[in-house]
C-alpha cells in the first residue's frame, strides 16, 4: 500500500479520482489550494485507489495521508 501525501498546507479543492480507479505514476489524484493557487498532488506509483481519507473543504497540513493505492 502506498499512502499519497500533501505536499503543503492548505486545502482540498478538488477530489480527482474515487475508490476502485486505476492510476498511474504522475496523474492527479488530488488538487490542494492554498495561498489562492491551485497544486495538483500527483500519485508516485502505478496502483488502485484503496481508500479517500479527505474530502473537499477539509483543511490539511503538509504531510497529511489523502489517498490510499494499493
Amino acid at each position: 500500500m502506498t499512502r499519497i501525501e500533501a505536499n503543503i498546507t492548505g486545502t482540498v479543492w478538488k477530489i480527482e479520482v474515487a475508490v476502485g480507479d486505476a492510476v498511474s505514476e504522475g496523474d492527479a489524484v488530488v488538487i490542494l489550494e492554498s495561498m489562492k493557487m491551485e497544486m495538483p498532488v500527483e500519485a508516485e506509483d502505478d496502483g488502485t485507489v484503496a481508500e479517500i481519507l479527505v474530502s473537499e473543504g477539509q483543511s490539511v497540513q503538509e504531510g497529511d495521508p489523502l489517498v490510499v493505492l494499493e
